[in-house]
């Protein structure tokens, strides 16, 4: 089940999921803090214990919260759950400032991008090229940022695919909800198309040109012009480091 964008005809399984979630990553209920008793949580919802019970075991497959006997559901510290997670990382990206996240997730991307580049250019087969190469082709027919977003993400996919590293290509799908976001951030900037078509152009000539130190610098200043038109938008010393 998708629990990040519940309406009223859900299940109230997934409401509990939903509503216990985001006041644990929002830090409502703060690591170490115990959940509300099972009798408290069944009377406030209107449900049997084995609705709650399954609620609560989606969280701890998110790696929220524990269980232990006799002392009942315990939030998990932050380092322990499952950030990538689409449901997880939703309810992130809603309850902390958006420059706060975007920061974070700038730091993960500069770890991972510039070195998938890198072995990109390396590894790439010609089906990865040419997956790259028509991401990018997309990104050229875009007319509006909205349109440019869905072939922005697949440049970036087929990037991590083409390093033909099962756990990087993973990161890369697994990253996409955070990549939406970040993209849809710098997308406020009023000549981003323009910007963004140099910067992706450079990531795929150097690995066409199975070069991995041009790859690695191109996808260097693609992050960093990213974090400055963000900087642009969001004023500045929201994301400094």
């Amino acid at each position: 089940m998708d629990y990040r964008n519940l309406d009223k005809r859900k299940s109230m399984h997934g409401r509990i999921v939903q509503e216990l979630g985001m006041q644990i990553v929002s830090g409502k209920l703060a690591p170490g803090q115990r959940l509300p008793a099972e009798p408290t949580l069944c009377e406030t919802y209107g449900v049997s214990r084995p609705v709650l019970r399954e609620a609560t075991r989606v969280l701890v497959a998110k790696g929220l919260v524990v269980s232990k006997p006799r002392v009942g559901s315990v939030v998990r510290k932050r380092e322990e759950w499952h950030m990538l997670d689409p449901d997880v990382l939703y309810w992130t990206v809603n309850s902390i400032p958006e420059g706060e996240f975007f920061r974070s997730l700038m730091v993960v991307r500069q770890i991972i991008e510039p070195a998938a580049a890198a072995l990109a250019a390396i590894s790439a087969s010609d089906q990865d090229l040419a997956r790259i190469t028509a991401a990018y082709a997309r990104m050229e027919q875009a007319k509006t940022a909205a349109d440019l977003l869905e072939p922005d993400l697949e440049f970036h996919r087929a990037v991590m695919a083409a390093t033909h590293n099962d756990m990087l290509a993973y990161i890369g799908n697994m990253l996409s909800l955070a990549l939406t976001e970040s993209i849809k951030l710098t997308s406020r900037h009023p000549n981003t198309h323009a910007l963004s078509l140099p910067r992706h152009k450079a990531i795929l000539t150097a690995i066409e040109n199975r070069d991995a130190l041009a790859a690695r610098q191109a996808s260097v200043v693609q992050l960093d012009n990213a974090r400055a038109d963000a900087n642009t938008i969001l004023g500045g010393a929201a994301l400094e480091t």
